[in-house]
């Protein structure tokens, strides 16, 4: 239970170190956004994130530690580089704010009672930043990165061990999917679902479970399908989809709120 019931002892200041936390938590997240600003631009041009300072995209401007503070240097220069004045993309804050954002909404309803809880959340974090960057990249490039369905990897082999009494549902998790994906990859000779795609469901598989990640493919599925007609419709979007996003989308509501709607809905029966 994340926030206490009315009339518990110490009701304030229980309420008072869940805001605490929260606010931290979301200090965090939107840091670990800034970097993820860097990675969603340089990453699709092959430029490194870690050996070139940070710069400004028109003028190259490179930019100081005060440049860089999460959401506040934007709005603090108006959403414009300090030297040559030129807009800077709204995605900066953006993005940070989702992350931060994301990574409340996580431990909101994940919880961070017991220490088992607390570092499932924080694997979710880290997923959540790795989805959302992947996103827009693919979004942009039809392209998912390798290495983020490697980071995802790495953290479902962290679950794992959390969960090793369990393994057999991780192990499982990383082959119900994707097996199907790639032998539709190699029937359809990529032109029905992307390589990328593949090793996330794989990746994601194994830090949700089989149960999971087969509800994260049909509600990506469902995401993808309702969203995209939309767009063709509204925008006159190409019938191609990068169907990064959308998987993205079904993973997360997988893993915060997947047992319970699965429990929701065999309950009917």
């Amino acid at each position: 239970m994340l926030w206490p019931a009315k009339g518990m002892e110490g009701t304030e200041a229980m309420t008072g170190m869940y805001v605490g936390i929260c606010t931290a938590v979301f200090l965090f997240g939107i840091v670990i956004g800034s970097f993820l600003n860097v990675c969603i631009y340089r990453i699709p041009e092959n430029e490194s994130i870690v050996k070139v300072r940070s710069h400004c995209m028109s003028c190259g401007y490179q930019l100081k530690w005060y440049d860089l503070i999460p959401l506040v240097s934007w709005i603090a220069l108006g959403g414009k580089c300090r030297k040559c004045k030129k807009r800077v993309s709204i995605q900066y804050p953006v993005i940070e704010a989702l992350n931060g954002i994301g990574y409340v909404m996580i431990f909101c309803v994940n919880g961070f009672g017991t220490v088992n809880t607390l570092l499932v959340g924080i694997l979710y974090c880290f997923m959540f930043s790795a989805l959302l960057a992947l996103s827009v990249i693919d979004w942009r490039t039809y392209e998912i990165p390798f290495g983020f369905n490697v980071f995802i990897f790495c953290l479902g082999m962290a679950r794992l061990v959390l969960d090793y009494s369990n393994w057999a549902t991780y192990v499982i998790g990383f082959f119900a999917v994707s097996v199907l994906l790639e032998l539709l990859l190699l029937a359809s000779r990529g032109r029905a679902i992307g390589g990328g795609d593949v090793k996330l469901m794989a990746a994601a598989g194994l830090l949700l479970g089989w149960k999971r990640i087969i509800f994260a493919f049909a509600a990506g599925c469902i995401l993808g399908a309702v969203i995209h007609v939309v767009r063709m419709k509204v925008s006159k979007a190409d019938r191609v989809l990068a169907m990064g996003p959308y998987l993205s989308g079904g993973i997360l509501i997988a893993a915060l709120w997947g047992d319970s709607l699965m429990n929701w809905y065999f309950g009917m029966f």
